[in-house]
């Protein structure tokens, strides 16, 4: 399960460090894509076919905005030596990244975040808000 906040720094190559606690549920390769909410997605090979069969799934006309979101962008990314993969431009154009990113757990993926639209997005929540999301749990 991938959970925790870190906070690294976008290189002038357009690198960022990827947690190794992360590294090693992602894997030796993976995926990025556009997220939503502004954040760039971080998915292992298995989540990413998982997201790929279920978008396949949807009629092209009622799907086709979906997948042109999470596949037009969409780069296999491997670490380097540093833990560090190279995010595309337009990945970086999306997610606002320039300097300061945060990265974060979401569970079954992780998301790369401007550290500023993070801290936005943060102050954003209230109690209501997240009580209403867990409405859709059965606890």
């Amino acid at each position: 399960m991938l959970m925790g906040e870190f906070r690294h720094n976008l290189d002038s190559k357009g690198r960022v460090t990827v947690p190794s606690k992360f590294r090693e549920d992602l894997g030796d390769r993976f995926y990025v894509s556009k997220g939503l909410d502004g954040c760039i997605f971080v998915l292992s090979p298995a989540q990413w076919d998982r997201l790929v069969e279920k978008v396949s799934a949807i009629p092209m006309a009622q799907g086709k905005a979906i997948q042109r979101h999470f596949f037009s962008g969409a780069a296999e990314v491997e670490p380097d030596k540093q833990g560090r993969i190279l995010l595309p431009q337009s990945l970086r154009d999306h997610a606002g990244l320039t300097k300061d990113v945060t990265v974060i757990g979401a569970a079954t993926r992780a998301e790369i975040w401007d550290t500023g639209r993070w801290e936005a997005y943060q102050a954003a929540q209230t109690d209501e808000t997240v009580e209403a999301a867990m409405n859709l749990l059965e606890f």
